[in-house]
């Protein structure tokens, strides 16, 4: 019986979406989930390494007009090779797609007053670009977007480069008015979102054998950063800490953790230690049972789908004697994080708060013209 229930309520949901898509409604409020995305097919590669190579507010390089270009020729064919291995292409946009439909179906019911919702994509580097996808909502004629950053901990390479690209579009567009415009920066420390993470560990643990569960290694794990960015001021790294900090405390510290940086990039020095070099240093001493926890990714990519669990879950574990190893999922689809993300959106859109001060701010050693100027523009933009 409550299968046979489950499966109406699916197909009731899926019915309202489809009677709101056929009717033409248009949404009263529009959710743009902002993230920096992936290549679904392998033909992408290219394209989104070079849109990378040259973003500034990610990456900085000598002569980047050039150098960045040749990068991306240069490495297009050793990640084409990764993406072939874990499918052919990311599954980001699948999932961002799922997670913005369950989050509309519930803000649908949990917040009438500002629905109907429509949840719309916007990646930074590739397909659907967040230039295009503007357009799609101005057409679409909102009374107020939601721009909902997609990733919880803000950093100005990858949150601040998708802002920042809505700045620059409309330097050459004109912004459309009548539309109320607000911001969800981050949220790193929801009690849902940490929930969400300690439950997927649970999940994890539960499959050690009950003598070693209590001595596995919980690695938590996040993109790395470039020091010269850390000593600029960039809150990265102490809201990935506040991340880490109260999954702990919801487990209830029951077993030893650290944390480590994935994902460096060039020669110049970046967070430490890297994920690779702490599985090995820990098992040096003698640790050799290890859950990785993706900490500051909302869904699976390349970055969870072959750097940890082929490059260290499998080679990496092999080579150094690593007893047993697992990785936590990324949140995906969770009821606690759909929940998370919609509790998030409901609760901004009932504050008078259309942008965190927080994000109106720069870093205290910013240099940066166009941030300054962003965030100036922000700031008018979300007191309209």
């Amino acid at each position: 019986m409550f299968l046979h229930n489950t499966k109406l309520c699916g197909l009731a949901r899926n019915l309202a979406t489809c009677v709101r898509h056929l009717s033409g409604q248009k949404p009263k409020t529009a959710i743009l989930m902002l993230n920096m995305g992936g290549p679904t097919h392998t033909d992408q590669v290219h394209d989104y390494l070079f849109r990378i190579m040259t973003d500034r507010d990610m990456i900085q390089l000598p002569v980047q007009s050039r150098l960045g270009p040749w990068i991306a020729q240069r490495r297009t064919p050793e990640v084409q090779k990764k993406y072939k291995e874990i499918g052919g292409g990311s599954p980001i946009l699948k999932w961002t797609e799922l997670q913005g439909q369950l989050m509309c179906e519930q803000l649908d019911r949990i917040s009438p007053e500002t629905g109907p919702h429509k949840h719309y994509v916007g990646f930074r580097y590739v397909n659907p670009l967040t230039e295009n996808t503007l357009a799609e909502i101005e057409n679409e004629k909102p009374e107020r977007i939601v721009l909902f950053s997609q990733y919880p901990q803000y950093s100005c390479a990858t949150s601040g480069s998708s802002f920042n690209s809505i700045f620059t579009h409309y330097r050459s567009n004109n912004l459309p008015s009548d539309i109320k415009w607000s911001i969800i920066d981050r949220w790193g420390t929801h009690p849902l979102l940490i929930k969400t993470f300690a439950q997927r560990i649970r999940d994890e643990l539960a499959k050690f054998v009950e003598t070693k569960r209590n001595d596995v290694v919980i690695l938590f794990t996040a993109h790395s950063l470039p020091l010269k960015a850390v000593s600029r001021g960039d809150a990265y790294p102490s809201e990935i800490g506040a991340s880490v900090h109260m999954v702990m405390q919801e487990l209830g510290q029951t077993n030893p953790y650290s944390l480590a940086w994935q994902s460096k990039v060039g020669p110049l020095p970046w967070l430490a230690p890297a994920t690779d070099d702490a599985i090995k240093g820990y098992v040096k001493q003698g640790l050799k049972n290890f859950i990785l926890v993706p900490i500051a990714f909302v869904n699976e990519h390349i970055e969870t789908l072959h750097e940890l669990d082929i490059e260290y879950c499998d080679e990496l574990a092999k080579e150094v004697g690593v007893e047993e190893i697992r990785r936590a999922a990324a949140p995906n689809d969770h009821p606690l994080f759909i929940d998370a993300l919609s509790n998030i959106v409901a609760d901004h859109l009932k504050s008078q708060q259309s942008v965190n001060p927080k994000f109106l701010m720069r870093c205290p050693m910013c240099s940066n013209q166009k941030c300054r100027e962003s965030k100036s523009w922000y700031r008018q933009l979300c007191s309209n």
